[in-house]
């Protein structure tokens, strides 16, 4: 493709462009290849504008970066923020792309609603994928990518690779850091969805505020004009998030006990799952929801928003909310112990989505809750210890243990956790806190294992020396439990 006709088609004035050929595009100067666009951005921990000079000896065509870099011996597309003005050109580069597209932002349950936004096209009959914490999950499987949001390179490849296999449906995670960074621009998002918020990565965003604005970039900018926005109502933060879609002109759904087009009456929880009373389109329906929790019901009802959203029927819908899918590490049963105690694991990481897992469990805890966690190193210090206050306060017994360390003192993280967790246990090992939770348990208890849900890995350094340790904490709390009853 054309160079001249990348920038012309997303609306540029870029001086000295004549003829060159476009092949693809990178943000990593080692993937430069001759024809490519390199994206030089300024980060928190590397200036992208250091590599310029070495993507140019690779064969880079064009560079964009901010008009103070210097470029010599390719074409400067110079924009004082370069992250958008590079999604802009990469999204005409990669192309086809799927046909209905939503974004879903949030704190807490944007992983389970896209996965639950995919299933439910998929028992529509649709091709539907996902894309998000859990990697990308398609019709015929899932490939594991690390990141919430990948960069906007990946992102876009992995769209055009999903629509050449089929695929017309994506949902799709908008985290605040992937929102702020343009790593996910330039596709017709047809909705979007906004789940809660709470505090989380603070160590990036400066403010609730800063962290807020990030998200809203969902219905300020992404969000096609004449798009959808579906709200989750009883969040403290929704009738904000509402006035920003309405300025916008967005159409709003919302949903939830405050919601007016989907209302959640009531919701009775039963030993496996729960009934669902909803109102919708001035009919009351009752729907049989294989999950347990108030959460796990907001994130399929969000999810069921979206599906209307984009088209389809409601009743299929609603019968569809039935067959529904648990979400990898997320409210997991992994074992039931020989006494007769399920064991649970979640990715709960924050205060409000710890809260939220142990909030889910205490209907059906007729003995002991026991809460096992920790909090990851070189992330947000401040909710460290209101982690520890809301498990101290609303479960039976709690043991706060390692999660990633990455570059801190495991033992100086689990003491700011203990600061606001008076009367919890402290155990280092998370294989032996674990193993003590799990020994612990007995009929009538329920454990929960929070902080890492689905991750395959423990994270001890950081930088260079950062390692990653097989660690699962499904496997592991499986593991646990065979040991012990092989030992009884």
């Amino acid at each position: 493709m054309k160079l001249a006709r990348l920038i012309e088609t997303a609306g540029m004035n870029v001086p000295g462009v004549s003829g060159e050929q476009v092949t693809g595009f990178a943000i990593d100067h080692r993937k430069v290849a001759p024809g490519t666009v390199f994206g030089a951005f300024p980060g928190t921990q590397v200036n992208g504008e250091d590599f310029i000079p070495a993507a140019i000896r690779a064969g880079a065509i064009a560079i964009v970066a901010r008009p103070e870099a210097e470029v010599n011996g390719a074409i400067h597309i110079a924009d004082p923020q370069p992250r958008r003005a590079f999604a802009g050109l990469a999204a005409r580069f990669f192309q086809p792309v799927p046909d209905t597209v939503v974004a879903i932002t949030g704190t807490n349950g944007k992983t389970s609603t896209a996965e639950m936004t995919r299933q439910l096209w998929r028992m529509m009959g649709e091709r539907a994928a996902s894309i998000g914490t859990l990697g990308v999950t398609t019709p015929d499987g899932s490939v594991s990518t690390g990141l919430t949001t990948p960069d906007i390179v990946t992102f876009l490849s992995n769209m055009t690779g999903l629509a050449r296999e089929g695929v017309s449906h994506v949902a799709y995670e908008a985290s605040s850091h992937g929102l702020a960074q343009f790593r996910n621009e330039g596709l017709r998002v047809v909705a979007g969805g906004f789940t809660n918020l709470s505090r989380d990565h603070l160590d990036y965003h400066p403010t609730m505020e800063d962290y807020f604005a990030a998200k809203m970039r969902l219905f300020d900018e992404v969000v096609d004009d004449d798009g959808a926005a579906v709200i989750w109502a009883d969040d403290a933060w929704s009738q904000r998030a509402r006035e920003h879609a309405e300025r916008r002109g967005l159409r709003v759904f919302s949903v939830g006990e405050n919601g007016a087009d989907l209302r959640l009456l009531s919701r009775m929880p039963g030993q496996l799952g729960q009934e669902l009373e909803i109102e919708h389109g001035g009919e009351t329906r009752r729907v049989n929801l294989p999950l347990i929790g108030a959460y796990q019901a907001a994130n399929a009802l969000v999810a069921a928003g979206l599906a209307l959203a984009t088209g389809s029927e409601a009743g299929r819908v609603f019968d569809a909310i039935g067959r529904l899918q648990p979400v990898r590490g997320r409210l997991e049963r992994a074992v039931i112990t020989m006494s007769g105690a399920p064991v649970y694991v979640d990715y709960a990481h924050t205060p409000d989505a710890l809260g939220a897992a142990i909030a889910a469990l205490r209907p059906h805890v007729e003995g002991r809750l026991i809460t096992v966690f920790g909090a990851g190193g070189d992330r947000d210090r401040g909710k460290r210890g209101p982690m520890g206050e809301v498990a101290v306060k609303n479960s039976d017994l709690v043991i706060v243990t390692d999660d990633n360390p990455r570059g801190e003192d495991p033992a100086a993280i689990r003491a700011e956790v203990l600061t606001g967790a008076p009367g919890a246990r402290e155990i280092g090992g998370r294989r032996d806190a674990i193993a003590a939770a799990v020994a612990e348990a007995g009929r009538d208890d329920i454990v929960l294992i929070a902080g890492k849900g689905h991750e395959q890995g423990q994270i001890i350094g950081s930088g260079e020396d950062a390692q990653v340790l097989p660690f699962d904490d499904v496997t592991v709390a499986r593991e646990c439990a065979a040991e012990l009853a092989g030992a009884a």
